[in-house]
């Protein structure tokens, strides 16, 4: 089953039997010589140049990029503008929030949306960051780039070696539990931002913890659905075009998932 992933809605490349998928072939055609079949078999194989078809290695080309963008931005904001309001660092983030809606549901690819993400979320994440930073001690942002690197290493050595696979059941149960995280972080947002509502994740005790630790898990299952999703796509042979959503697919995960360990980590500390 395909991944419910917004950014992966696209079917056709990275549904199961999308893509690659060939009609018949047509009444006149004729069945290949022996000479002519080995010639084929004689052949070298086809590079993603020849068939222009997507490859692993452009997907990870592409995923790097895009986080070299993302980096530069976040340091530079960290370490160069170090924000003294919140009101832009939140900006940041709205405007990164608009460009990845329209990177997800566009019709067309376009790499130069995706660049544009990766530096205006830069900016979030480092302003983010940076805040976190004074308020808990700046030895809080790499432990929380470590805890999102080994999540992101765990689930794709779960995935690969099938511990953890995607299956129906699987994208349902993730799919309401997302959306169902979501409205509820957007409630208790509003709340807390226009009424005498106290933000739960302010609060001390076990709550607060258990919310965020749900977050960083869900985040992380989530990593299944872009690797299924992007396995679905080389099987199908997409366009190499797709690898740059592929990409972005993973950029938006794992941002998502930084964010929400460096939540937790946080309301760690501040039950200490």
């Amino acid at each position: 089953m395909e991944s419910r992933n917004p950014v992966f809605a696209r079917t056709q490349e990275f549904g199961r039997g999308g893509y690659a998928t060939f009609n018949p072939p047509p009444a006149q055609y004729q069945t290949p010589s022996s000479t002519q079949l080995d010639d084929m078999y004689a052949a070298p194989s086809a590079t993603s140049i020849d068939t222009d078809r997507m490859t692993l290695d452009d997907v990870v080309v592409r995923t790097g990029s895009l986080f070299a963008v993302l980096l530069v931005t976040a340091a530079a904001t960290f370490f160069l503008w170090r924000p003294t309001s919140f009101l832009p660092v939140m900006a940041a983030g709205l405007v990164g929030l608009g460009l990845a809606m329209a990177a997800s549901f566009g019709k067309s690819i376009k790499p130069p949306l995706y660049l544009a993400y990766a530096a205006v979320e830069g900016v979030f994440v480092g302003g983010i960051s940076f805040f976190y930073g004074l308020r808990y001690g700046n030895d809080i942002v790499p432990a929380a780039v470590l805890g999102t690197l080994c999540a992101f290493g765990v689930m794709l050595a779960l995935y690969r070696t099938g511990v953890v696979r995607n299956s129906p059941r699987f994208t349902k149960t993730l799919m309401i539990a997302g959306v169902g995280y979501l409205v509820f972080g957007l409630v208790n947002m509003l709340l807390s931002m226009f009424t005498s509502w106290h933000n739960v994740y302010s609060g001390g005790g076990i709550l607060p913890i258990l919310l965020s630790g749900f977050g960083v898990v869900l985040a992380s299952f989530y990593l299944v659905l872009d690797f299924d999703t992007i396995e679905q796509g080389l099987r199908n042979r997409a366009p190499k075009a797709y690898a740059w959503v592929a990409a972005f697919g993973l950029v938006v995960t794992l941002v998502w998932l930084y964010l929400e360990m460096l939540r937790l980590l946080a309301i760690l500390r501040g039950n200490d």
